[in-house]
């Protein structure tokens, strides 16, 4: 009798703590896709003031380019129209890989080049904190692939980044800049391909959208066209309320709605990991 309460006690525990460990992931998802990775802002539909209210994540912008005309797709976890058929699998190798579960590159739009490195915890708690979005039925049109599309893989991100090295500061910030993708912004492109080697962090690509157009801003360390003579406070001011060094309003699609969430120590070795990066002029 005692063995089978111990036995009992001991699978109680066991339950308990798996629990926990999920519910820790989910956490650690939320916090990740609702901040650095901002995915609502593409994924989730836009009004004049911002996400759609109870339409998060059911599909957002679109983009009629020369390589595709796409529109952010639904995920949430509606099986006709979001991703609740997919396995888990499917979700970790469409970030890992750029590839749907049907075997279709997706849009280079989407910044799949910059997430093979994350951690598989990381990946792990992205997916489970997708399972908990409330299926929203919301068709988004399907994308058309004017070109094959070519996924570029940002220097550093080709796999995961081991977990003993985010115990420094500036790789810690490499880390989380790079699964926020801060670079296909901030870096300009020549011939469909962005210049990472060449023009990391000079800005100068143009969104246009219903604030009109924005050009991202050299985020590098000169001091004459970039950040170098901003102080971190200012440099987290930017990337929290949208206010640069002079009190100009940033435009979308910067996403500091996003990144005001973030805790004051990530904010803080992001910046540490900018301030490496090469004046531009």
């Amino acid at each position: 009798m005692i063995r089978t309460s111990a036995m009992g006690l001991a699978i109680g525990l066991l339950l308990i703590g798996n629990a926990n460990a999920q519910s820790d992931l989910v956490k650690r998802g939320d916090y990740l896709v609702n901040t650095i990775m901002t995915c609502g802002n593409c994924h989730s539909p836009k009004g004049p003031n911002g996400d759609i209210p109870g339409k998060h994540f059911s599909g957002g912008l679109s983009w009629d380019e020369p390589p595709f005309k796409v529109t952010a797709p639904n995920i949430t976890q509606d099986k006709e129209t979001g991703i609740g058929k997919w396995s888990d699998a499917d979700i970790k190798k469409l970030l890992r890989t750029g590839v749907r579960p049907d075997g279709v590159p997706i849009a280079t739009v989407m910044p799949t080049g910059f997430y093979g490195i994350l951690t598989d915890r990381d990946l792990g708690a992205i997916v489970a904190y997708l399972r908990t979005i409330k299926p929203i039925k919301n068709k988004v049109p399907d994308p058309i692939y004017k070109m094959p599309q070519v996924r570029q893989v940002f220097p550093g991100a080709e796999k995961p980044l081991p977990v003993s090295a985010m115990k420094d500061k500036v790789n810690h910030g490499f880390y989380l800049a790079t699964i926020g993708h801060c670079m296909e912004c901030h870096t300009p492109m020549d011939k469909g391909r962005r210049l990472f080697k060449t023009r990391l962090g000079a800005g100068g690509f143009e969104f246009p959208g219903p604030w009109g157009v924005s050009v991202s801003r050299n985020i590098t360390s000169s001091k004459t066209k970039g950040i170098g003579g901003w102080t971190d406070a200012e440099i987290k001011r930017a990337i929290t309320a949208g206010v640069d060094k002079d009190g100009n309003h940033l435009k979308p699609p910067m996403g500091f709605g996003y990144y005001a969430h973030m805790t004051d120590a990530d904010l803080d070795d992001v910046i540490a990991w900018v301030r490496t990066l090469p004046a531009q002029e």
